[in-house]
């Protein structure tokens, strides 16, 4: 089969690799799409350290199972499916308590570290645990199915996230998973929902997703604006998608006494934070991880049109082409959000 290797950090190539053959409770997928994630883009350059070459990447992905282990039941050739990025165990502490997410074996497609190293599926074929599919209906296209995994990151965000009907939300960062979790929070009952970025075009795509005030916080002085948008309080929650000391700020210093931040973002590794800030003043902060079941209602919510995805893509491209899409990417081209290959 073709997949596409990062042979080293910031060099993909396009290399034969055998087909894999599925072990007895796996499935053997024909991969018909995968979006390139913010963090395969991060990946390539190595600053995460969770992409260490020769790797496959690519975990947000849909296809038609080709084959199916002996021990598998529920699915057959033919079917149209996508899967969750977390290969979880099911037998754990975590697992047993459904909280898949947090499983002591974790492991994620498309990763390697010095623990483990999953093939993903930036190629022609990807074998998976039968357990971590889902089914697709027909009315659901390939390339937005292979979005599915973004958007139970900020769904799950949201659950974890105390939105009363009728809050006020602010939504820090319009990249894909910030506009997802804008849908999201609106879904979840948000009256108001106010997103910051630095990007006019993604500020002005997040207000034809629903969001009634957007900032940018480089030309605006933007707290002192939602304080008094929200007769001098501030916002009721915050979901924070950048996860930098700057993004996190923001989010603190944007929402009420008593409010909850939903760290959502993972770009820096660590960041400073206004401690007496949070604690004087007794705001929550709620970390989110991946997504823990999500998956059937996030099928279900972008078949019905709730939660709008066709916005957020901004091109299908051949596999083979994905070294320079990578590129376009990692040099944040202006207007491009989310990139989809097709081997």
């Amino acid at each position: 089969m073709k997949a596409l290797v990062l042979s080293a950090y910031k060099q993909l190539d396009i290399v034969d690799m055998p087909t894999p053959q599925p072990a007895e409770d796996e499935l053997l997928i024909r991969i018909r799409a995968c979006g390139i994630c913010g963090s395969d883009v991060h990946g390539y350059d190595g600053s995460t350290g969770r992409r260490l070459p020769p790797v496959v990447m690519g975990h947000e992905a849909a296809g038609v199972v080709e084959s199916v282990g002996k021990a598998v039941t529920n699915f057959r050739a033919g079917d149209r499916v996508t899967f969750d990025s977390t290969v979880f165990c099911g037998k754990c502490f975590y697992c047993q308590r459904g909280q898949a997410n947090l499983c002591d074996d974790r492991e994620v497609i498309g990763v390697s570290t010095p623990v483990f190293r999953r093939v993903g599926a930036f190629a022609e074929f990807v074998t998976v645990p039968a357990r971590i599919a889902y089914p697709l209906p027909e009315s659901l296209s390939f390339p937005h199915a292979a979005l599915i995994e973004a958007v139970s990151v900020a769904v799950h965000g949201v659950s974890l996230t105390p939105v009363a009907l009728n809050d006020t939300a602010v939504v820090v960062g319009a990249g894909m998973i910030g506009l997802l979790a804008l849908q999201a929070v609106r879904l979840a009952g948000a009256g108001r929902v106010f997103v910051f970025d630095i990007d006019d075009s993604r500020l002005e795509l997040a207000r034809s997703l629903g969001a009634t005030e957007t900032f940018n916080t480089r030309s605006a002085d933007v707290v002192p604006r939602v304080i008094e948008l929200t007769a001098g309080r501030g916002a009721d929650v915050a979901l924070e998608c950048v996860g930098t000391t700057i993004a996190v700020k923001l989010a603190l210093d944007s929402v009420r006494k008593g409010a909850a931040v939903t760290l959502i973002g993972n770009v820096a590794p660590t960041i400073e934070l206004g401690l007496q800030s949070a604690v004087t003043r007794q705001i929550r902060l709620q970390g989110s991880c991946a997504s823990s079941g999500e998956y059937p209602a996030c099928i279900e919510l972008i078949s019905r049109g709730a939660i709008r995805v066709e916005p957020l893509l901004s091109a299908v491209a051949p596999l083979e082409d994905g070294s320079s899409w990578f590129h376009r990417l990692y040099e944040r081209e202006p207007g491009l959000l989310k990139v989809v290959l097709q081997p």
